[in-house]
């Protein structure tokens, strides 16, 4: 029997495989494709999707291929600039910069050669699952061999569906998706060109009634539109370059149509939808499979890296019988609200910008260039900070007063250079603004744990007093699980959970 079996080999089944690995604990993809579904998709992952990726070990392949973004245009059916946000391309709180603008084919392939670097991860393309069970002391999944037809079962402590949005797992743990009210139909345009577009390499959001469109550069030599679907209107309607120029006109002037290659048009309906439930028993749901996201704020994806990184530890902590079970409550409990009220944002993101008569065209016009005077607005937008996890087990949070207990530690530079996360590095850290008395660190040190000293003047120190917070626990996901006033009250609830490698 496997300690996992992971159903989908998309972004979320691959981190959540590798950070398993990564804690000593087998486990087997079965995908249904042999090998990278090679069409764009998503196209957006921000700073602290950046620190999941180098976790994962694959942060330089990454930055060889992304593009950091220099913000958020919006733009009047003229393209006249309505709004801007910048964003530092150098990075920020995370370490890194907060919009990375990349192919997703291109990192589906670093992550599974990643994958092969650990013998505890496996990977079983032409693997259709057919069936899913929970059985007494396992879960059970059945499967066919697309190349032999030849039927196979494996049985696994833990499954975790990551099958995406027409998910199998998903209606195997008795869910349904609730339908959180948005459904919009885009099409989707994806160009490569040589030629220099000569644009400010950010995304454009033109907020417009008849037309909303977004324009951004993912590449070197690729770029992505998506356009809002009339009523009527297909992918069809937009079957080459000589249709689709219209469209694209006010972005590529005169460049001529041989300069452009076409490498997909698509039609998407973007959806709000999260699951009711995501877990029963020994089945989890993770990324689509979970919640739907209108891409608006660039969140999908990302979102079903966070159910990993936030679910892998602590499976891995169960596994070994370092953590009790009951830990596997938190992950729906900390990760459902959170993938929500991410979704709303994209939400009212999207209506804001293309829902409305005449007259919001109008008021967008006006109201607009004065958001930035909007306190919070801007630090909302470009600060990379998305909310707090809610209270559980593994967080807490006091219940009338939001302090650091649920949120991300800043990936700080320290004095030798290296970063938080490299310190952390997937075990159990104190940060803490009190010398640690020798018989405190060896317990720490005993426990798996480690302490990083957040130095008076320092950007650390300083997070720490504006969370009115000595010292805090932080778990193996970054996350702070709690605020000690002393050292030897946080190791009283410190467990002890072997370092990842």
């Amino acid at each position: 029997m496997l300690p996992v079996v992971i159903v989908g080999a998309g972004p979320a089944g691959l981190t959540a495989a590798t950070l398993l690995a990564q804690h000593g604990i087998e486990s087997l993809i079965l995908e249904r494709w042999e090998g990278v579904y090679p069409q764009p998709r998503a196209v957006h992952l921000d700073g602290e999707i950046r620190r999941i990726l180098q976790r994962l070990g694959v942060g330089d392949e990454f930055d060889a291929i992304v593009r950091p973004a220099l913000g958020l245009r919006l733009l009047d059916r003229d393209m006249r600039v309505l709004a801007q946000f910048d964003r530092d391309p150098a990075g920020g709180r995370n370490g890194y910069p907060e919009a990375n603008l990349f192919d997703q084919p291109e990192l589906e392939a670093i992550l599974r050669a990643n994958l092969k670097r650990h013998p505890a991860a496996g990977l079983r393309g032409n693997a259709e699952v057919t069936a899913v069970a929970e059985e007494t002391d396992c879960a059970r999944v059945d499967f066919t061999d697309r190349t032999t037809g030849r039927a196979q079962t494996v049985r696994a402590r833990y499954l975790l569906g990551c099958d995406g949005a027409n998910s199998l797992v998903r209606g195997a743990i008795g869910a349904r998706m609730r339908d959180l009210r948005f459904e919009q139909r885009w099409l989707v345009v994806d160009i490569a060109t040589t030629a220099d577009l000569s644009h400010w390499e950010g995304v454009h959001q033109v907020c417009d009634l008849a037309r909303a469109a977004t324009y951004m550069r993912i590449g070197k030599t690729r770029y992505r539109w998506e356009f809002r679907l009339r009523s009527g209107e297909t992918a069809d309607d937009y079957p080459d370059m000589a249709r689709l120029r219209p469209l694209i006109h006010p972005w590529i002037q005169e460049i001529a149509a041989e300069e452009l290659e076409l490498v997909r048009v698509a039609e998407y309906t973007f959806r709000a939808q999260l699951a009711d439930r995501w877990r029963k028993g020994r089945l989890f749901l993770l990324g689509d499979a979970a919640h739907l996201t209108p891409p608006f704020i660039g969140q999908g994806m990302g979102a079903g890296l966070r159910d990993a990184a936030n679910l892998a530890w602590k499976l891995a902590g169960v596994l070994r019988d370092e953590l009790p079970d009951s830990v596997l409550d938190t992950y729906e409990t900390e990760r459902k609200p959170h993938a929500q009220a991410m979704i709303r944002l994209a939400k009212l993101t999207g209506m804001t910008m293309t829902e409305g008569g005449e007259l919001s065209n109008r008021l967008r016009g006006l109201i607009a260039p004065h958001l930035h005077r909007v306190p919070g607005l801007t630090h909302m937008v470009t600060s990379g900070e998305s909310p707090a996890l809610h209270r559980s087990d593994l967080v807490a949070a006091p219940r009338l007063r939001r302090g650091l207990a649920g949120r991300l530690t800043p990936n700080s530079a320290l004095a030798d250079g290296r970063r938080v996360d490299d310190i952390i590095g997937g075990r159990f850290a104190i940060i803490t603004a009190i010398d640690p008395t020798p018989p405190d660190r060896t317990l720490i040190e005993q426990r798996g744990g480690v302490v990083l000293a957040a130095v008076p003047g320092t950007d650390l120190h300083r997070w720490l007093r504006r969370g009115h917070a000595p010292a805090v626990l932080v778990r193996p996901d970054g996350t702070v699980q709690c605020r000690g006033k002393s050292l030897p009250a946080l190791c009283a609830v410190l467990p002890q959970f072997t370092p990842g490698i």
